[in-house]
């Protein structure tokens, strides 16, 4: 089984407006960005938007560490969801679980992987953990620019030295 790092981040200005996603994967001695956004969504949609593409972009069953700032995201998979779920998507105080159509989709992605959910305070210089936030950035803007149309994900490969070996296998991710 493969082990991916992965780093997201995800936000809004305002907060709900313009928001974007980004997730920085690790394999390997490679690296591969994602991003992308949407004209009138939330930080915590964004957060969520970026773990689930980042899973998504995943080829095979693979060990996963996922380090994200978001703390709704990391208590929302790890402490909420089996919850929420037993009880028909409801809450504690039997409301509709907000952002349910995402937290469906990330519960799918995370049943096919073997994941450790990792916290990290943000802003705090950990070096992809700001890429990330450099990138959601840029795709806020993006939005701007667009007069809202929502972007898609992009993928970004930046230059990372090859280990010859793994050249020859193919694409690792």
């Amino acid at each position: 089984m493969k082990h991916v790092t992965i780093h997201t981040d995800g936000g809004c200005e305002p907060n709900p407006g313009p928001g974007g996603w980004a997730a920085v994967l690790e394999m390997d001695g490679y690296v591969r960005e994602l991003s992308g956004g949407s004209p009138a969504t939330t930080n915590n949609r964004m957060e969520m938007r970026a773990a689930i593409e980042a899973l998504r972009s995943l080829p095979e069953r693979s060990k996963v560490e996922l380090f994200t700032d978001s703390q709704y995201l990391r208590k929302g998979v790890c402490e909420w969801l089996k919850g929420w779920k037993a009880r028909g998507w409801k809450t504690a105080a039997k409301e509709p679980v907000k952002n349910q159509d995402l937290w469906q989709q990330l519960d799918q992605l995370v049943a096919e992987h073997t994941i450790s959910w990792r916290w990290l305070k943000g802003h705090a210089g950990h070096k992809f953990n700001e890429r990330c936030d450099v990138l959601a950035g840029a795709e806020i803007a993006k939005l701007r620019r667009s007069a809202g149309r929502p972007t898609l994900a992009v993928v970004h490969e930046p230059p990372v030295p090859a280990r010859p070996a793994v050249l020859q296998q193919g694409s690792l991710f």
